[in-house]
């Protein structure tokens, strides 16, 4: 055994645990962290990594330190584990691949900024009748709604947004017009993903509830005299109406593949010999 070389059958040599690296480290933490705080922090790191590289040193020279580490018997060793052979099924060549992205299918966008404007123009029925209902003039949502993007319009009592502002009409009506496509395309992509023969329910109740929640929400952060002067049971009404709107006009459109089941040259729009006889055949 006083043999380095010496080997031993039933065991096998392996570096003696040592402490003396994770010393060494410490120590170079210690000198690095004195750079930015001050320099006997420094200091002394530089001793504890002087230290622990003189005691890493000595395990390694003039011999590596080596201890012998009983070997476990075979019988007592665990079981290999053997996997059972089992066929793979090739994928079948068709038009959409098997890691086709969901949907597969989407409304085209036109059908979207048509079911936008649609629910738009039912919305604003119901909002401006609702403001000649209530006051009797038909510039309150109108106003109401531009006041969120007119500082003047948003520091106006309520009482002063029931007359005719100019500005109010503009930037409402712009507003109006670009929030309506912008969720009817949203909604184009969509509601392919809604739960088939429940896309009413999804598309007219659930979908509006949650940007009312969110509106309900934020509007109180951005401007809390607005979200008093809005009449949420009404505002809820009128959103609804625009899902049962949009979503119907989109529902009843039919429906295109989306590029991920096309070829490169398809993508691409290359003209080759062989589409042209795929499409002659």
């Amino acid at each position: 055994m006083s043999d380095p070389h010496h080997h031993n059958p039933d065991s096998v040599e392996l570096p003696t645990p040592t402490a003396w690296p994770i010393i060494t480290a410490f120590g170079m933490t210690f000198m690095m962290a004195g750079l930015v705080t001050n320099f006997f922090i420094s200091a002394i790191g530089f001793v504890i990594a002087l230290f622990g590289a003189i005691g890493w040193f000595s395990d390694v020279f003039p011999h590596p330190k080596h201890e012998p580490v009983p070997v476990v018997p075979e019988d007592q060793r665990p079981k290999p584990i053997h996997s059972a052979g089992r066929v793979v099924k090739m994928l079948d060549v068709g038009n959409v691949p098997h890691r086709a992205h969901i949907p597969t299918e989407i409304h085209p966008y036109r059908v979207g900024v048509l079911g936008g404007i649609v629910g738009g123009i039912v919305m604003a029925i119901l909002a401006v009748g609702f403001s000649f209902f209530k006051t009797g003039q038909p510039w309150y949502t109108i106003n109401l709604m531009a006041a969120v993007g007119v500082p003047e319009l948003a520091e106006m009592p309520l009482e002063a947004l029931k007359s005719f502002n100019a500005a109010g009409l503009i930037v409402g009506t712009l507003a109006h017009i670009s929030i309506s496509i912008s969720v009817g395309l949203l909604y184009a992509v969509l509601v392919p993903m809604f739960p088939r023969k429940l896309e009413w329910l999804f598309g007219g109740i659930v979908t509006p509830a949650i940007w009312t929640g969110m509106i309900w929400a934020t509007i109180r952060m951005i401007s809390p005299q607005l979200a008093a002067g809005i009449d949420w049971p009404w505002f809820i009404i009128c959103q609804a109406a625009f899902g049962f709107a949009c979503g119907y006009v989109v529902f009843k459109s039919g429906k295109v593949e989306t590029m991920q089941s096309w070829s490169l040259a398809a993508k691409l729009g290359v003209e080759s010999q062989h589409r042209d006889e795929e499409h002659k055949s």
